[in-house]
């Protein structure tokens, strides 16, 4: 493995640490069967728009990215989503292997996955197998954790700074190159997190706030915790002016 490869595609990803990113995922369908929301209906516009508004990547399933990226290659990072898994099933669905990844260019693998459940150290595993798998092609790893209450819950993402800081330290043991995690809701907890770890930390921006002014303050908090971003989604486009949605929040990331 040369490292080149692996730096340029970290540095496309972190905007080369010249300041915090704002990365929007669209990856929601399969893993939140929970209706049909109208920002990832029509995917063509919506690309379209997150792309004009200058979001620093995309995070996005396979299938959406043959479909509507080849207007957008290379234009926008490219992180492919390779897990579809919920809360209360005890497996998942393994979407795309490293070479399909490899082949479309992208800057990145996702792995989405839980601790504290019955299913952790298949997970640990996984993620073990993708970090190994992805090496020879330098291809960036990027696990998205998120702690659940326990094995019985079903939908409780825990957001306390311990069981945060333990699924961040999880990415790290197994090899990862950035680690998405839920934001603590706190400045100096997210910051121990991410000043005790030697690896991007990146946070996830969770269900959609009440309104833009909100998710402003989210990202101003996680600017401020030393975070290398956040990645959002339903924050991004739910919001009808997609483009501003962004702009605002890239602001706010970076203390403008």
């Amino acid at each position: 493995m040369c490292p080149l490869g692996k730096t340029a595609h970290l540095n496309r990803i972190l905007a080369f640490r010249e300041r915090r990113v704002l990365t929007v995922a669209v990856d929601h369908m399969i893993n939140y069967p929970l209706g049909f929301p109208g920002g990832l209906l029509h995917m063509e516009t919506t690309l379209a728009r997150i792309i004009e508004g200058g979001a620093d990547a995309l995070t996005m399933n396979k299938g959406i990215a043959l479909r509507y990226m080849q207007p957008h290659a290379g234009r926008i990072p490219l992180i492919i989503q390779s897990m579809a898994l919920r809360p209360e099933e005890p497996d998942f669905a393994d979407t795309a292997t490293v070479e399909e990844v490899v082949g479309m260019g992208a800057d990145a693998i996702a792995v989405a996955m839980f601790v504290y459940c019955n299913a952790e150290m298949k997970y640990l595993r996984h993620l073990a197998d993708v970090v190994r798998r992805a090496a020879p092609f330098g291809l960036p790893v990027i696990p998205h954790i998120y702690p659940l209450a326990s094995g019985d819950e079903r939908h409780t993402v825990l957001h306390d700074p311990e069981h945060v800081f333990y699924a961040a330290r999880v990415g790290l043991e197994m090899g990862a190159d950035i680690i998405k995690v839920p934001y603590t809701g706190n400045v100096a907890s997210f910051r121990d997190i991410v000043n005790t770890l030697a690896v991007p930390i990146v946070a996830a921006g969770g269900p959609r706030c009440a309104s833009l002014e909100d998710a402003e303050k989210m990202a101003c908090e996680i600017g401020q915790s030393g975070a290398a971003g956040a990645t959002m989604g339903r924050n991004v486009w739910e919001f009808e002016d997609i483009p501003q949605a962004i702009q605002r929040l890239k602001a706010a990331i970076n203390g403008q």
